[in-house]
């Protein structure tokens, strides 16, 4: 296939508001003894550059008063994240294509991944969730020296699909900063129960996004859209 839809993990195929967006909660709390909302970590994910959760707690804990030893909190992080011999948050994510959409769009498209998880968390909630779908290649955080909003990955991805036109599909400032230093065409996602969704649309906006959408379920009309449009 000559075409290749690319898409992050977090908040476009995951639902990571309980798993990541919670260990974070956690993690802050764990460490400073304070509760912090959902929507102060929107309000940093929207300033860029705090893609890698880890480096965002340590971060919201420093603003909070709070200096916190980078790999004692990474431990504490994964710990229940991953669970220690029992489940972890992640296992309380949430799939967010509806049955069959991705499978109708691997008829037309080939399907990567570029996402700031590591391997093995990403390949946990794959195989819960997508056993039966292929997905070539997979970029995550622990394959490329710079994440996002670097583009590193987008250009590992190019270099082993060459000749493939490429789209992007995100819901970040980080992904779509990564889709224009890479020359790749990008999607976002602005959930409507996004906190902070105006202003994510105007970041998008801002990075000459080429369609904003509620979620991943409306990416399917709009590739067929440009499809007849112009021959994607």
């Amino acid at each position: 296939m000559d075409s290749l839809i690319v898409f992050d993990m977090d908040g476009v195929l995951a639902d990571v508001t309980e798993s990541y967006r919670e260990a974070v909660v956690q993690t802050v709390k764990r460490f400073t003894g304070q509760t912090i909302s959902r929507d102060l970590i929107q309000q940093y994910k929207n300033q860029g550059g705090w893609n890698n959760d880890w480096a965002l707690s340590q971060k919201i804990a420093a603003d909070l008063g709070v200096a916190v030893d980078y790999g004692e909190l990474v431990d504490y992080f994964n710990a229940i994240f991953l669970g220690r011999g029992n489940g972890g948050l992640i296992e309380r994510e949430t799939w967010l294509p509806r049955p069959g959409l991705l499978e109708r769009i691997s008829k037309k498209y080939g399907m990567a991944i570029f996402t700031g998880r590591l391997r093995h968390e990403a390949g946990i909630s794959l195989r819960r969730f997508a056993s039966r779908l292929q997905f070539d290649p997979i970029v995550c955080a622990d394959d490329v020296a710079r994440g996002k909003p670097a583009p590193d990955g987008l250009l590992a991805i190019r270099k082993k699909r060459p000749g493939c036109k490429m789209l992007f599909v995100g819901d970040t400032v980080d992904d779509a900063r990564s889709a224009g230093a890479a020359g790749v065409p990008f999607i976002g996602i602005a959930s409507r129960a996004h906190s902070r969704r105006e202003d994510l649309i105007r970041l998008f906006e801002q990075e000459r996004a080429i369609a904003i959408l509620d979620n991943v379920n409306e990416i399917e009309k709009l590739l067929d859209f440009q499809e007849n449009r112009c021959g994607y």
